[in-house]
């Protein structure tokens, strides 16, 4: 189906549209999350959610694009693609015959399913908004199994979220859920914290940071250091850190990999 179908008629540019195609029936959205209502309560594979390492001690993720993208545009995904290996152990590679992999295409929308859902998910960017670095990172992050920072089930003690100028049918974007926090604090410069606006019925904020509400949000043009740490510490990226990731010193290193109470002798031996 033709994603943006009902936009070509109205616009009358069909020669662009054509190019904006979708082989696949949209899913239902949560925001820019992805859900298949067709799937049971479980949306991950019997292997879990999460992408599995490699004997080499790397995530490698398959994935290919659609060749509707301009060089532009594909130089902004790759670079979002790229970034993910210098700061940990994920390496995207160009499907050659795997089963699960991630389709990146330009559909209605910015979106992704979270987490791995097994054979073919879509990754969508679409070029009408989409096609930003922090945007590729932030549905990439999704596809890794990361959700928002606004919904963390944490997060009443750092944002109040104002119900009443939230756009009636878009409310249960806030609802909290059981994040993957890896027991790092709320980063209010995530690349997944959404701007104060979001979903406003009337512009005025939807989201306050407490107890300061002047400390400034959702402006992310990258993953923090706070995402980056969350990552490495979800895929266990640090058993391989020493020659991978040479650039860190033990202290960077520790606070990187390790979560709070565990043993400094075992990350003294891994590096």
């Amino acid at each position: 189906m033709c994603c943006l179908y009902f936009l070509c008629l109205i616009l009358d540019i069909y020669q662009f549209c054509s190019e904006l195609v979708c082989n696949f029936d949209e899913p239902e959205l949560i925001d820019d999350i992805a859900v298949d209502p067709k799937r049971n309560a479980d949306p991950c594979t019997s292997q879990g959610c999460m992408w599995p390492k490699s004997s080499d001690g790397k995530v490698h993720v398959p994935y290919v694009i659609a060749n509707h993208f301009s060089s532009r545009e594909l130089q902004v995904i790759q670079r979002g693609l790229v970034s993910f290996s210098s700061v940990a152990c994920i390496h995207f590679r160009r499907r050659s015959n795997e089963r699960d992999y991630i389709s990146i295409e330009s559909c209605n929308g910015c979106y992704s399913f979270v987490g791995r859902r097994g054979y073919a998910q879509t990754v969508s960017l679409d070029r009408n908004g989409c096609i930003y670095h922090h945007t590729v990172q932030h549905e990439l992050l999704h596809a890794l199994g990361f959700n928002h920072e606004q919904t963390r089930s944490d997060r009443d003690n750092h944002i109040l979220v104002v119900w009443e100028n939230i756009i009636d049918n878009m409310k249960h974007n806030f609802n909290k859920i059981a994040t993957l926090n890896q027991e790092t604090p709320y980063d209010y410069n995530s690349v997944m914290q959404y701007h104060k606006t979001a979903f406003s019925k009337n512009g005025l904020p939807t989201m306050v940071p407490i107890p300061n509400s002047n400390v400034a949000f959702g402006q992310a043009t990258q993953m923090s250091q706070n995402d980056i740490t969350r990552l490495n510490r979800l895929y266990k990226c640090c058993e391989h850190l020493t020659t991978n990731y040479t650039i860190y010193s033990f202290q960077q290193y520790y606070n990187l990999c390790y979560i709070s109470g565990q043993d400094l002798q075992v990350a003294k031996q891994n590096k």
